[in-house]
């Protein structure tokens, strides 16, 4: 027998977002870590707000939406917003009522940009580790970078002198670079390519250390896409990591690491490079001294635990 289409002229409804979500949907779990972590900062919340004033999107709305456009890939805050607006598990997951109204998309970036300009986005992220702690190891790490592509078309990218002439869509032919170059939308954006014969694309370059036990994120940031920049941060990355510990550590990466500086400079940090060796056509940075330890096979065979985190 054929149902009835009924049209969706119901004013009230009696089912709940908390009945809507399904008990076993992986965001419940996320959701209770993310209210214990926001607990425990709110008190720096409260340091970050004048007591008067029009009141600001609450910030824990704010990092909870964010972590929603990183699970959902949402290309921009605009998009962001709208879903928040229509998506019940979007609602129910940053803490809105059915009937609650969604923020503006530009005030709610601005907001957000006064929230990550203070530490609390770094704050936030510690506190979660410490959440994880028992599941992560505290010796033996892997590190690499990602190309992140920004939201700027190549036609953005226009001589910085402004003597571009026509709208950008025609550059065939011309000489283009970072140097005289710059996109008129997003100028902290780089073009860039992350290996030979590769597209160049404007671009970050994200970069992730991550610990070898269960490959979950120790320390992470983004930067602007260069050739060093890898390297550079790596080098911050486990130099915070090692920031009043006297213990070495070991870290894993790919053969774009084999260098002298960074070899040696992450000795000098008490952390041993267990580098994939980059011995075609020239001499590695590593030797049997390190190589032939059981540990340095062990590391090369973890670091496909951060190639998952990279591809996600």
């Amino acid at each position: 027998m054929r149902g009835d289409e009924r049209d969706q002229d119901g004013m009230f409804s009696y089912v709940s977002l908390e009945q809507r979500v399904p008990q076993d949907h992986p965001l419940r779990a996320v959701r209770k870590l993310t209210d214990t972590v926001l607990r425990t900062l709110s008190p720096e919340f409260d340091a970050l707000y004048a007591d008067s004033g029009r009141p600001s999107i609450a910030p824990e709305y704010i990092l909870r939406a964010l972590l929603l456009q990183v699970f959902y890939s949402v290309r921009s805050e605009r998009l962001l917003v709208e879903q928040i607006d229509y998506n019940l598990l979007f609602r129910w997951f940053v803490g809105l009522g059915m009937d609650d109204a969604v923020w503006n998309h530009a005030v709610f970036s601005k907001n957000r940009d006064r929230l990550l300009t203070s530490d609390v986005a770094q704050r936030f992220f510690a506190e979660v580790n410490k959440q994880a702690k028992r599941f992560m190891s505290d010796e033996h790490f892997t590190v690499d970078g990602t190309l992140i592509q920004a939201w700027a078309s190549q036609k953005s990218f226009r001589l910085k002198d402004g003597s571009d002439d026509g709208d950008g869509t025609d550059f065939r032919g011309q000489s283009r670079s970072n140097k005289t170059h710059e996109s008129t939308t997003d100028p902290d954006a780089r073009l860039y390519k992350k290996s030979y014969g590769k597209e160049s694309k404007l671009s970050y370059l994200g970069h992730a250390l991550v610990e070898n036990r269960n490959g979950l994120i120790a320390a992470a940031m983004v930067t602007h896409a260069d050739g060093y920049a890898e390297r550079d941060a790596a080098l911050l990355m486990l130099a915070e990591k090692q920031e009043g510990r006297s213990r070495r550590i070991t870290v894993g990466a790919d053969k774009a690491y084999d260098t002298k500086d960074f070899v040696s400079t992450v000795r000098e940090l008490s952390v041993t490079p267990h580098v994939t060796k980059n011995d075609k056509g020239r001499t590695s940075n590593l030797d049997r001294r390190t190589t032939r330890q059981p540990g340095y096979a062990i590391s090369l065979s973890r670091r496909w635990l951060i190639e998952k985190d990279s591809d996600g």
